[in-house]
């Protein structure tokens, strides 16, 4: 049973998490976010149940769990994450993850996720393939997202693994990709930082594009985002927390912090997200 933290009693949807196999937390570029996160032993296997239970006590009534591909190859496949679905279909949702190595194998493969397993948006992170979002070889992908009605999810701001960080950054990058395709629903998550101005910037100027705060806790929210929340962007910011990076949990109890209205607040935590990913 969901069990709501007494602080949140709207339901929540998480916009960001990744349900953690063994070779996803492993993967080296993850080494600083380990020292961060004080990590001390890594299971062979890590159950579906573990991330429910994580949802369950953070009152988290939804989620949409992501895929992970890189150019080494997947370490969280679309396959594993419809299974992960199966377990709980009436609250995890899947967010494919592709080869932009491969355009064309790329394009059928977000096009199996959508129609066959239900997943219901794509993310690539630019990071992970050292490609800006404005690189030709995502357009492909675009155009599929836009036919095929799913957003597109990326990360916009600096890396946390041991990556570079500038093809993160939204002007230029993902400022082309919003001109190039005004049809495209984007959404941005790790809230641009250290450019979240010029995230609000294009969250202000384009009618599809959207932040997610997900990797950051209220308490570390720009106080740039934090006054956009509390006015004209409160239909543009979806609540994400990027676990088990961050616990849901951690993020929610610091919610009242913000500062916002009742209506800014369910925005935040469920209706945007209900609206963007048609949940």
């Amino acid at each position: 049973m969901l069990r709501a933290m007494s602080s949140i009693p709207e339901p929540v949807i998480d916009a960001w998490i990744q349900h953690p196999t063994p070779a996803f937390v492993r993967h080296p570029i993850f080494a600083s976010l380990h020292r961060w996160m004080r990590e001390r032993g890594i299971p062979d296997e890590i159950p579906v149940e573990a991330t429910l239970g994580a949802l369950d006590s953070a009152g988290v009534a939804r989620a949409l769990v992501s895929a992970w591909s890189s150019p080494a190859g997947p370490s969280i496949s679309n396959d594993e994450v419809a299974a992960m679905i199966h377990a709980a279909p009436e609250r995890l949702f899947g967010v494919a993850a592709v080869d932009l190595h491969r355009p064309m194998q790329a394009v059928r493969e977000l096009r199996r996720a959508v129609n066959d397993l239900g997943f219901k948006a794509l993310r690539m992170l630019p990071w992970l393939w050292e490609l800006p979002p404005d690189d030709r070889r995502y357009y492909p992908l675009y155009a599929e997202c836009v036919e095929l009605g799913v957003p597109f999810c990326t990360q916009a701001g600096h890396a946390g693994p041991l990556m570079a960080s500038e093809p993160g950054r939204p002007i230029p990058y993902l400022d082309r990709v919003a001109v190039d395709f005004p049809e495209l629903t984007i959404v941005a998550g790790h809230i641009g930082y250290p450019w979240t101005e010029e995230l609000v910037a294009m969250a202000r100027k384009y009618e599809n594009v959207f932040i997610d705060t997900s990797a950051y806790t209220p308490k570390r929210y720009p106080p740039e985002l934090v006054r956009y929340m509390r006015a004209d962007g409160r239909a543009k910011v979806l609540f994400g927390s990027n676990y088990p990076m961050i616990l849901p949990g951690h993020c929610l109890e610091q919610v009242d912090e913000l500062g916002l209205d009742e209506q800014a607040r369910r925005l935040f935590l469920h209706d945007n997200a209900a609206r963007v990913f048609g949940l």
